[in-house]
């Protein structure tokens, strides 16, 4: 279907084509030195120590896990309002998700005070997810995780240069490891590259297992052998093929350093919605102003009145030609019905249940604004 207003719109100028088309021209395709220039990019721009760069924001949050010591055995509590792979990835690693739920739909993140009553003697982790690109409150998780002697990862794979905490570091350099994702598989991504992510960390421990397990645990990388510095390896673990390739590489490379004005475009379009549907009867704006402050903006998100209502007013707005979305509660899945403990995660069900994204790009304009708002008043009208 041809919308008149996408979800979300990728720019891709002639310097990103010409930074892929100069990759494929030297002829080194595989992780090599644009790999390492795009780690070394990252990790100044977001302030973390180590930057490792990976296949997926999926394939970042497993290799976190493996990092992290999990396995048979022990519990990691994730918030049901989050991306599945998160769930996944603890799954991957033979140990059970135990799904929480969130502080409310209108500051749907992670409830500290319901990760301490789901603590068990097999709890070993938590896993805070920045949900929408806003940040989730990593001092009161943080403080409960070192209270109760327990790793707290970050998913900042939709939260890329949000401001978390009382600090106001960027997200996924707060917790013990943090997962990025450069995926166009979500149109809303600030970074999208096609396929990618990356893990951070301060511990070199653990940077140094994420770095041997993504390519197979071997004990020299094939940039390393063509320059001569290794002429073989060994392979010291069970590893992956979790390699980013250079021409992402190369692309990320040339769309970071605008990736920040990009954010602040976003952080424009938030504003202009939330000027024109403030105080709109039939939708509840989520989120503060100081938090779209600190956003980094992956989705606009409101809140329509009940799930009826929210599914009426899409299938309108569909009609108008404009796409939206909206975001399920993992524990909804018929995969995951037992991976949550007796009775319902109530706060995550009722924003689960009115949950909306209307189109983000930063190319937006006022005049799309208004006519995706005027849109959405006809809808609710109707």
């Amino acid at each position: 279907m041809s919308w008149r207003y996408p979800l979300s719109t990728l720019a891709v100028p002639e310097e990103d084509v010409q930074a892929v088309v100069a990759c494929l021209e030297e002829g080194w395709l595989t992780m090599g030195p644009r790999t390492q220039a795009f780690e070394a990019a990252l990790a100044a721009e977001l302030g973390a120590e180590h930057v490792a760069c990976v296949s997926s924001g999926t394939s970042a949050l497993h290799l976190s896990c493996i990092a992290a010591g999990l396995g048979p055995g022990d519990e990691v509590i994730v918030p049901s309002m989050a991306s599945v792979a998160a769930a996944s990835a603890i799954r991957c690693c033979g140990a059970d998700p135990v799904l929480c739920d969130v502080l409310s739909p209108t500051s749907p993140t992670l409830d500290s005070n319901d990760v301490a009553q789901r603590i068990t003697s097999r709890t070993k982790a938590v896993i805070a997810s920045h949900f929408c690109g806003y940040g989730a409150d990593v001092d009161a998780l943080g403080a409960l995780c070192e209270e109760r002697g327990l790793l707290l990862i970050e998913d900042a794979t939709q939260a890329i240069e949000a401001t978390v905490g009382a600090t106001g570091a960027k997200a996924g350099t707060v917790g013990a490891i943090g997962c990025l994702s450069f995926s166009s598989s979500s149109p809303e991504s600030q970074l999208c590259v096609g396929e990618g992510g990356a893990v951070l960390t301060a511990d070199a421990d653990m940077d140094a297992r994420v770095r041997s397990l993504r390519s197979h645990a071997m004990t020299s990388g094939t940039w390393d052998r063509h320059r001569g510095y290794s002429q073989t390896y060994d392979v010291i673990d069970v590893g992956f093929n979790f390699r980013l390739d250079e021409p992402r590489a190369a692309l990320g490379l040339s769309r970071l350093p605008r990736l920040a004005g990009e954010i602040e475009e976003r952080r424009r379009v938030v504003g202009a919605y939330r000027e024109r549907l403030g105080g709109l009867a039939g939708v509840e704006l989520p989120w503060s102003e100081e938090d779209v402050d600190r956003a980094s903006h992956f989705a606009f998100a409101l809140l329509a009145e009940s799930r009826e209502r929210r599914d009426g007013v899409r299938a309108a707005l569909a009609e108008a030609g404009v796409q939206t979305t909206w975001h399920p509660a993992i524990h909804r899945f018929t995969d995951y019905a037992d991976a949550h403990p007796e009775g319902s995660l109530p706060r995550t069900e009722e924003t689960a249940a009115r949950h909306l994204c209307l189109p983000l790009s930063p190319s937006m304009d006022e005049d799309d604004v208004q006519a995706v708002c005027a849109e959405l008043e006809r809808a609710l009208e109707s």
